[in-house]
């Protein structure tokens, strides 16, 4: 049985938790706040949910989810991540994580950053470009008509593999972009954030994206 750990559980990681349990999976939860203040969303979702810290989420997951704001990098459980493969769904939101220079010139990426602060791992991009509720209401079942689609990115090929099987389960349609680097091209403010597409689509609105710096 793979088991899901998910370092923050809010708007996305909810979402995602109901997805992989409705899939089979089992899901360990953690927050900032403690365990206690996630036990009704473990009674939601049964028997293959528990909630623990964000250590003990990274020590169980088989595949570990990150989606937290952006200051809480620095407290990611990095010995406990290492070797396994971390999806990364965070957007750079100024207004939230303040100004991040690196960022803003675009020398470099919000996954890109993170696989450094955890080095042995191996980070993948996904779910970052879409709603929080759209993540249960629009998935579909593999060659559904106008199924919606969902980027992949990572630098390692078997991670980015393994978590566009991820995204097929749980109903969408992937669209694999390559390494870290090129996971810009559907973040905030581009063509592709938060709007639905199909595969073809999807394509287009990577081909349209412009840098921050260019905006």
């Amino acid at each position: 049985m793979t088991i899901i750990g998910l370092i923050g559980s809010g708007h996305i990681g909810s979402q995602l938790a109901r997805l992989a349990v409705a899939r089979g999976y089992d899901v360990v939860l953690s927050n900032s706040r403690g365990p206690e203040t996630l036990q009704a969303l473990v009674e939601e979702l049964g028997e293959h949910a528990r909630a623990a810290t964000p250590a003990e989420a990274a020590a169980a997951g088989d595949l570990v989810v990150v989606t937290t704001p952006l200051a809480a990098e620095k407290t990611l459980p990095v010995a406990e991540l290492a070797g396994k493969i971390v999806i990364d769904t965070n957007n750079y939101y100024p207004q939230r994580d303040g100004t991040i220079p690196e960022l803003e010139d675009d020398s470099t990426t919000v996954a890109e950053r993170l696989q450094k602060v955890l080095p042995t791992s191996k980070v993948v991009k996904a779910f970052n470009h879409i709603g929080a509720r759209e993540l249960t209401s629009e998935s579909l079942p593999a060659g559904s008509p106008d199924r919606r689609a969902l980027i992949v990115a990572g630098d390692d090929a078997g991670a980015r593999t393994r978590v566009a099987e991820l995204i097929d389960e749980f109903g969408f349609d992937v669209v694999d972009v390559g390494e870290l680097s090129e996971g810009w091209r559907a973040q905030r403010d581009t063509p592709a954030y938060v709007r639905r597409y199909d595969a073809a689509g999807l394509r287009e609105a990577l081909a349209a994206a412009k840098r921050y710096r260019d905006m």
